[in-house]
């Protein structure tokens, strides 16, 4: 999310609208364009990585295969310095999405990182991670199109992908702690399945504002420590 951030999870019109500050996710006219990808019956999908070499990669890391699994799930598990966090990724749903996570997982991406961003406002409840650097800085040195259906919701406990606009996903997630009110552009990869007290825990401790007085910092650093993958 950028400040066009979830990556921004909303765009500056959007943002403004829902949290008097000024979010990252893309515009009206932008969700509008971003194409739909209804869940397919398939058992495998083509995805295509596309290079960003003027992003390239924070850590050393080579993008997944072409081909991806188009069934089943995968749990992951996100041990942080607050406690752990597990999720079921749905691949049917979101193929590439989810190999592109469990690729950057298996490759260590992901461990001993920080989660950047954190907001608690009345219609945007979010704790925003997998940007190396800082929040919208430093992903995987490639981009992937969105897998939506422009029915997409985020309620409490949902995972999706963060992003700069269509077909811009990267390393960027966000977890959705409260609920999310923002436009059906983000690709949901799963659910929360344990460990929603630890998201309660960390929006609690409080935020230090950057773009509004509930988006911003988290008080209490989230440190991710590791991420496994199985399935």
């Amino acid at each position: 999310m950028r400040t066009r951030r979830m990556s921004q999870v909303l765009t500056a019109t959007t943002l403004a609208a829902l949290t008097g500050a000024a979010v990252a996710v893309p515009s009206a006219a932008a969700n509008a364009a971003a194409p739909a990808a209804p869940a397919s019956k398939a058992r495998t999908a083509h995805c295509v990585f596309t290079p960003t070499p003027d992003n390239p990669a924070a850590k050393p890391v080579h993008p997944p295969k072409a081909k991806a699994r188009a069934h089943g799930t995968v749990d992951v598990r996100i041990v942080t310095n607050h406690g752990e966090v597990r999720i079921r990724m749905d691949r049917r749903n979101a193929p590439c999405a989810v190999a592109s996570f469990v690729s950057l997982t298996r490759q260590k991406f992901y461990d001993h990182t920080q989660c950047w961003r954190l907001t608690n406002s009345e219609r945007l409840g979010v704790l925003q991670c997998g940007d190396i650097y800082r929040a919208e800085e430093g992903g995987p040195g490639y981009k992937f199109d969105d897998e939506l259906t422009g029915k997409e919701t985020y309620p409490r406990g949902t995972v999706a992908m963060g992003n700069w606009g269509p077909d811009t996903n990267g390393s960027q997630f966000f977890i959705v702690h409260t609920h999310a009110n923002i436009p059906p552009a983000y690709t949901v990869l799963g659910k929360v399945t344990r460990g929603m007290e630890v998201l309660d825990e960390i929006a609690a401790g409080g935020i230090i504002p950057q773009s509004g007085p509930q988006d911003g910092l988290p008080k209490h650093p989230v440190k991710i420590i590791r991420v496994t993958a199985h399935g």
